[in-house]
């Protein structure tokens, strides 16, 4: 029995299948981390890739969804009407694995307590999630599931071969697991769907930091990117993944381009594109045919600032916050919003397509943005090049966002929600 009391829940295990770069997962897992930290907790981490200090971490590679082994069975599982015996026989072998390798790392640091960030939620990697929660079942380990995405949140999860797998671990249903969902609407259909109860802590940021800048360093990132002296940079701060609606960025550029008469580049700096090249190459056709420069350029940026292998400069994110002129944020889908979060913390104007976790969770708050509704249309595009053309209206713009960001969606929320949720676990006889 792992069951234990509040006060003896000293050490918390982060399980995961990537906790690396920049991606909206690995980003809330680290938030959580320093407020655990800051409340006096141990905190260590499990998954199959990590830029985690390898003094508190386990990497095991099989728990990474991006192995070309599991990205071959994925593609079984979401296009097969029935399942072959021997891929059942895979998945067991997997599975069991991952239970010894999860049970080594709990045994090895002494965990009271797993965090379990979007396993048992977003079937990407099944054979993770089913050993996950047996696992859990085995042993009554207390759990909290920190879900970002769900199974029926995304449309190529509807047929499959594993739908048993699905009802049983995405996300499973015992007494010593604490669910936690990012939006309201996740929360009511976890409810709906699973029967299960959950409380909502959205994502957060460290309003309390200070933002990056414009400075010396990086003052050459524009010349690097051959955005010239008057030319307008968009920061499209995502993925490449076809529900960050990439196509309404461009449409923007080009659309203020025909009305303002003004060069308009857009710079993805994000990796990423964890769902196939097909979304990259249409955006790339699309900004061609609007004659939209698009500049896709990972190499140039990092985690934090460094060397790159040919001696250059790389950049954070946060440098390309700082030196950007607008930020578009034209999701189809978002679980919650980082990238928004982030703009309204580097201060930044920022066009929003009104998706409907925005209008539930985030608008209400208050913020000003450049909205649209689904669609890109000439207003918009005025609206932008009006406010870039008025910096004082700006300020005041993103000084209130700012405000707002800081009471409604900044660590306080973590200080406040994460002790109560640790109390709720005790001894069940």
């Amino acid at each position: 029995m792992y069951l234990t009391t509040f006060r003896d829940i000293k050490r918390i295990g982060f399980v995961g299948t990537r906790f690396a770069g920049t991606d909206g997962v690995s980003l809330e897992a680290d938030k959580w981390d320093v407020v655990l930290r800051e409340l006096g907790y141990k905190t260590f981490w499990f998954s199959g890739l990590s830029d985690r200090d390898p003094a508190t971490s386990v990497v095991h590679p099989p728990a990474f969804f991006g192995t070309p082994e599991l990205r071959e069975l994925h593609a079984k599982f979401f296009t097969l009407a029935a399942r072959p015996p021997e891929l059942s026989d895979l998945v067991e072998r997997m599975k069991d694995d991952l239970k010894r390798q999860l049970r080594a790392f709990v045994e090895r640091f002494s965990i009271d307590l797993l965090v379990v960030e979007n396993a048992l939620a977003i079937p990407v990697h099944i054979p993770l999630g089913l050993a996950i929660a047996e696992f859990i079942a085995e042993t009554e380990m207390p759990t909290i599931a920190h879900n970002h995405d769900f199974v029926w949140e995304r449309e190529r999860f509807r047929r499959s071969c594993v739908d048993d797998w699905l009802d049983a671990a995405f996300p499973p249903s015992a007494r010593s697991i604490y669910h936690v969902t990012i939006n309201s609407e996740a929360r009511r259909e976890l409810a709906w769907r699973k029967g299960i109860a959950s409380v909502m802590i959205p994502n957060v940021h460290d309003f309390e930091a200070e933002p990056q800048g414009p400075d010396a360093y990086n003052g050459t990132l524009r010349a690097e990117l051959g955005v010239k002296p008057g030319e307008i940079l968009l920061l499209q701060p995502t993925r490449v993944i076809a529900r960050k609606g990439i196509e309404s960025s461009i449409e923007l550029a080009s659309r203020m381009e025909q009305i303002g008469g003004l060069r308009v580049k857009i710079l993805i700096a994000h990796p990423e594109r964890d769902e196939g090249g097909e979304y990259f190459e249409r955006i790339k056709a699309y900004a061609k045919l609007l004659d939209v420069e698009l500049l896709l350029r990972p190499d140039l940026f990092g985690t934090e600032r460094g060397t790159r292998a040919d001696g250059g400069r790389r950049y954070s994110l946060w440098d390309a916050y700082a030196r950007s002129d607008f930020v578009t944020y034209p999701s189809t889908y978002e679980g919650f919003g980082n990238a928004f979060l982030e703009a309204v913390f580097h201060r930044k104007p920022v066009m929003v397509n009104r998706y409907a976790i925005f209008r539930q969770d985030i608008e209400p708050a208050g913020f000003s943005v450049v909205a649209i509704d689904g669609y890109l249309h000439d207003e918009a595009a005025r609206e932008v090049l009006a406010l870039l053309a008025d910096p004082k209206r700006v300020e005041a713009m993103t000084s209130r966002n700012f405000e707002l960001g800081r009471k409604y969606f900044s660590y306080d929320v973590l200080r406040r929600r994460l002790p109560f949720i640790l109390m709720n676990f005790g001894v069940v006889s």
